[in-house]
């Protein structure tokens, strides 16, 4: 039985990954086909309007707009996994450095963020599923709904509106002033982090509330109960960590959202993240930036759902015993 799960585990893992590998490289092309479609002339708007047609032709040469399109996706994709990401024409800086203080300011909010939103979330819908009908049931349901029902945009203008100049007492904008250190920089994150969590924990906590409820009404736990174990031991021991494992998914796709998410939020806020960066290059026609950009966001995505699936099948064995089961039949 051990052999059959371990292999039934590689092929799983095996499969994931492969459709993950191709998912990838499908996006890398839709990615290239409609940044090579939008609107603008990157040579033209280097040279600028004034420029002769030997200069724009120049231009149009140096950047590799001359060669056929093939030529050109296949030495991006070349490039961009091995890290030869160029530089952006808009700031004239290596691309790969940039992304990468980009990418550890995204990280540093969506962590922040995930540390303090998926426990406090979990326990907010165990709490709610033992308590059904009361009020802390209703107060932590309606919460949630804000969460789901408004667009993060919306939740962090309130939230700019509130603590910014009702009442003043953290920064509208995330932009770390240089010099700061760790305790005060901390209160720029505050507002962009909690803009985040409320949507996170809408999801979050009604899922962790509907598995709570539906692994209370399982026999075990009443025969649990009459065979004298104390409540808060079933809980803790048998009916949250049953109900935490379908909420592994629900986490992992908001990781998801996450990555789309902060695209909003680190404008609205001002942060500096891939989210600002991308949609800096973009407003700029900085192609090169914006390629990077959009793919590492799309790889980032994809790793995360990986992850996911793989987190869920290795969680829960049942399930890939079923598969096996069930691909044999």
């Amino acid at each position: 039985m051990e052999s059959v799960m371990r292999g039934d585990l590689a092929a799983y893992v095996a499969r994931r990954l492969a459709i993950t590998l191709l998912t990838l490289f499908a996006v890398s092309i839709l990615i290239f086909v409609v940044l090579e479609v939008m609107p603008g002339d990157a040579a033209r708007l280097r040279v600028g309007p004034f420029a002769t047609e030997s200069q724009y032709l120049a231009m149009r040469q140096e950047l590799g707009l001359d060669r056929p399109a093939l030529i050109r996706y296949l030495s991006w994709l070349v490039n961009f996994i091995t890290g030869n990401w160029g530089e952006s024409w808009r700031l004239s800086v290596p691309i790969l450095p940039l992304i990468g203080h980009a990418l550890s300011n995204s990280a540093l909010l969506a962590g922040t963020t995930f540390l303090f939103v998926v426990p406090i979330s979990l326990l907010a819908g165990s709490v709610a599923a033992v308590y059904r009908g009361r009020f802390i049931d209703y107060a932590i349901v309606n919460i949630g709904l804000v969460g789901v029902a408004l667009p993060e945009f919306l939740i962090g203008t309130f939230l700019i509106v509130s603590f910014s100049i009702w009442i003043p007492v953290l920064p509208s904008s995330s932009l770390i002033p240089d010099g700061t250190g760790f305790l005060a920089s901390s209160r720029y994150l505050i507002l962009p982090a909690a803009s985040l969590a409320l949507v996170l924990f809408g999801y979050i906590s009604r899922m962790m509330r509907a598995n709570t409820i539906d692994e209370l009404r399982r026999a075990y736990v009443r025969s649990a109960i009459l065979k004298g174990l104390p409540l808060h031991v079933v809980l803790i021991k048998h009916v949250f960590r049953n109900a935490l494992l379908p909420s592994i998914t629900v986490i992992t796709n908001q990781v998801s959202w996450l990555v789309a998410g902060l695209v909003v939020i680190e404008n609205l806020f001002n942060y500096p993240g891939v989210g600002k960066l991308l949609v800096a290059a973009a407003l700029g026609h900085d192609l090169a930036l914006l390629e990077v950009t959009v793919m590492l966001k799309a790889t980032i995505l994809m790793l995360t759902n990986l992850a996911g699936d793989l987190l869920y099948g290795l969680a829960n064995p049942r399930l890939r015993l079923h598969s096996k089961v069930a691909n044999n039949a």
